[in-house]
């Protein structure tokens, strides 16, 4: 057994791999995680704090992320208010659930409101303590915020795959200085100082900029025309799309089909990734959700380019009522509804290919097992450095091995070598 960390070639190696994708009629991205599935889950504490419970649909108590995994969700939004008056949100609480997350595996999203409390449409309330700042100071301050909370997850192993700059900021955010409508330099200024300040400390991180009514085309083409054309930055389009304040309520085709649209125009227009950030319906129509949410998920997969990246749900996992909130995916006894049967049926695999290509993944073992002995079996990472080499062997392990993008080669003497590209996590 032999591991190599110098470059392994072959001949004409990309063009094999291309040829064999092609071919094959996918890429490997439909079997991996990279399509992201899941939840905003940021009231679970306060949830649990008054004595809410969650539950399988045969009543099983369970822990809710691992339940929301359990129904196919990988990936939680986590919400970071300033300085909450009864400290759900801060970056305490936001590091607990974070922490759960990642225990499961699960990808995270961290959102930035930029508020003492809820940041959207209708309120963009400066955090108090930010209240008489100038707005260089104001800019300084949402930086540091920024840096010290996400350093704070970094230092505690905690590494978001994405995160938002500003909630809903449909007119930009810390009014009045950045509301966009009057003053675009400097909501641009104030966007951009986050963005750097994410950067600075989470490099690989993906900015997002989310706005609400993802149905709306003439919004985000005014929106982010403005942040452009005042020099802002993002990286991710994220929306909000709820049926409920459709222009024909609850008409979720419909709602499905201008957000549709409405992606494939911002990626077309800026050459952006879009995600769905927030989503949601009424928790007593399990089955219009669950169709909505199905609808909404094919539609996200198939956005041009492959840039549609994902589907949020708001707060699945809560009780009818709670807090007033009626669009969760949940019942009255903690069991979620049918409607979550739509993140169930696109579950992708999190591990490498469980094909009829005469391979299979051991969870247990952590190893790739071939049904026939190769004469050799070389693993590859994206850059195409082989990392492993072995000389007559049915398996490869996967163990220790980081998440990420991984090239297989199995070379069979007369016969055509199993060369697959996968996405290990």
């Amino acid at each position: 057994m032999k591991t190599h960390t110098k470059n392994f070639y072959f001949p004409n190696f990309e063009k094999i791999i291309c040829l064999f994708l092609l071919l094959t009629g996918f890429f490997l991205k439909t079997l991996s995680q990279d399509f992201a599935k899941g939840a905003d889950v940021s009231w679970v504490t306060q949830m649990e704090a008054a004595g809410k419970k969650f539950y399988t649909a045969e009543g099983v108590e369970t822990e809710c992320m691992t339940l929301l995994k359990s129904l196919g969700m990988n990936t939680i939004r986590l919400r970071v208010w300033v300085n909450p008056a009864d400290g759900w949100c801060n970056a305490q609480d936001v590091l607990l659930k974070a922490q759960r997350a990642n225990d499961l595996g699960m990808r995270i999203m961290i959102d930035f409101h930029y508020s003492d409390s809820w940041a959207d449409p209708g309120k963009q309330t400066k955090p108090a303590a930010w209240s008489n700042l100038s707005f260089a100071d104001l800019k300084t301050a949402l930086s540091q915020h920024t840096n010290e909370v996400l350093t704070f997850l970094k230092n505690n192993d905690i590494t978001p795959e994405w995160v938002q700059v500003g909630n809903e900021t449909s007119d930009g955010m810390l009014w009045e200085d950045g509301r966009i409508s009057k003053n675009p330099q400097n909501y641009a200024e104030l966007n951009n100082a986050g963005y750097d300040a994410v950067k600075s400390v989470f490099p690989n991180a993906k900015v997002i900029v989310h706005l609400p009514n993802g149905y709306s085309n003439s919004l985000y083409r005014w929106f982010f025309d403005t942040l452009k054309n005042y020099g802002g930055k993002w990286d991710v389009i994220g929306m909000s799309v709820y049926p409920f304040w459709y222009t024909t309520k609850n008409d979720w085709r419909n709602c499905n089909i201008s957000c549709f649209n409405n992606m494939n125009d911002m990626v077309s227009r800026y050459g952006t990734e879009v995600m769905i950030v927030e989503c949601g319906m009424q928790w007593d129509a399990p089955e219009a959700c669950r169709d909505f949410l199905s609808d909404l998920i094919n539609k996200t997969k198939n956005v041009s380019q492959g840039k549609g990246l994902g589907v949020l749900y708001w707060e699945p996992q809560c009780y009818p009522g709670w807090n007033g909130y009626t669009l969760g995916a949940f019942d009255n006894t903690g069991k979620p509804t049918i409607a979550l049967d739509a993140f169930k049926e696109v579950s992708q695999s999190t591990h490498p290919l469980q094909l009829k290509t005469g391979w299979r993944y051991d969870d247990l073992q952590k190893v790739i097992l071939f049904d026939k002995t190769f004469s050799k079996v070389t693993l590859f990472d994206s850059a195409g450095t082989a990392i492993q080499s072995f000389a007559s062997t049915n398996r490869i392990s996967m163990k220790n091995m980081q998440k990420g993008i991984y090239i297989l080669h199995a070379a069979l003497k007369n016969s055509e070598p199993l060369l697959i590209k996968f996405i290990y996590n």
